[in-house]
């Protein structure tokens, strides 16, 4: 369904009943609520679980403004539409930069708080841009001045993005796989003005680590071992300076723990909510 708020139509889904989870999804003009849904739709058979595609990704308006603090005034918008008092807090990837976002700026909503292959600032950008260059014999498709600039969101048009980022998708798993990859890519909606402007104007300013003492929920850190875009360091980190904070570690995963090893995800994450 859509949900109009704060001048914007945001696609929303809602399967199950109980408390509600509210998972957010990765990667702006390329992210969407299909990945969120997928991921925790097992979770559906004890607690309601809202995933949605944020402004200007997905089925969502394209309509800017695309910052920070936008999107978490959407997402608290969309909690007062439904009902909800508080939630459960779930973001993978840029979707966990916004679940600290949202977290941090509204800790009276947020009951337990799920990080998925995230990082707590922008601080990890040359590691992966490396660990992608190391790997451009195995993928040739990469190289070092297309990294540039769809990190710096420098992407010319929704075509171009595509071309980029369908380079450096194989890193994104531990085991690739390139029919799986293939079809992954041809089916993102990808919105490059999203892209560019959370790139080349949220991304040099964030920096939450020094925040992360502030956070009370119990929360739980994800990540797969061989993630290439949000290292193991920086998930180590929130665990670090997060005071209630626990780490697991998936050592078969890449940044997608909850695709490449989807029955120990939802187990890990059953057992932290319930606890």
């Amino acid at each position: 369904m859509f949900v109009e708020v704060n001048g914007v139509e945001l696609f929303v889904d809602i399967q199950g009943e109980g408390k509600p989870i509210i998972a957010h999804h990765g990667g702006p003009g390329m992210g969407s609520h299909a990945n969120a849904k997928a991921a925790f739709a097992p979770l559906a058979d004890q607690f309601q679980v809202v995933s949605f595609d944020a402004r200007g990704s997905g089925q969502s308006s394209l309509t800017p403004p695309f910052t920070h603090e936008q999107w978490v005034a959407d997402l608290d918008a969309l909690r007062e539409h439904l009902g909800f008092d508080s939630f459960i807090m779930t973001g993978g990837s840029y979707g966990g930069y916004m679940a600290l976002e949202y977290t941090l700026a509204h800790p009276e909503r947020v009951t337990h708080l799920v990080l998925r292959d995230t990082a707590a600032s922008h601080r990890f950008e040359g590691k992966a841009k490396a660990t992608a260059l190391a790997r451009a014999q195995e993928f040739p498709g990469i190289n070092e001045p297309d990294l540039n600039r769809i990190f710096a969101g420098q992407m010319e048009s929704d075509e171009d993005f595509r071309d980029v980022f369908a380079n450096i998708a194989p890193l994104y798993d531990a085991n690739y796989n390139p029919e799986r990859t293939a079809a992954w890519v041809e089916k993102i909606m990808f919105h490059a003005d999203t892209h560019n402007y959370a790139f080349s104007q949220n991304i040099p300013n964030f920096d939450l680590t020094s925040r992360l003492s502030e956070i009370k929920v119990p929360t739980l850190v994800i990540v797969g071992r061989h993630d290439w875009i949000t290292p193991l360091e920086a998930s180590e980190e929130l665990a670090a300076h997060i005071p209630n904070a626990e780490l697991v570690i998936f050592e078969n995963s890449g940044h997608s723990p909850q695709q490449e090893e989807p029955e120990r995800f939802i187990r890990v994450v059953r057992e932290f909510l319930n606890r």
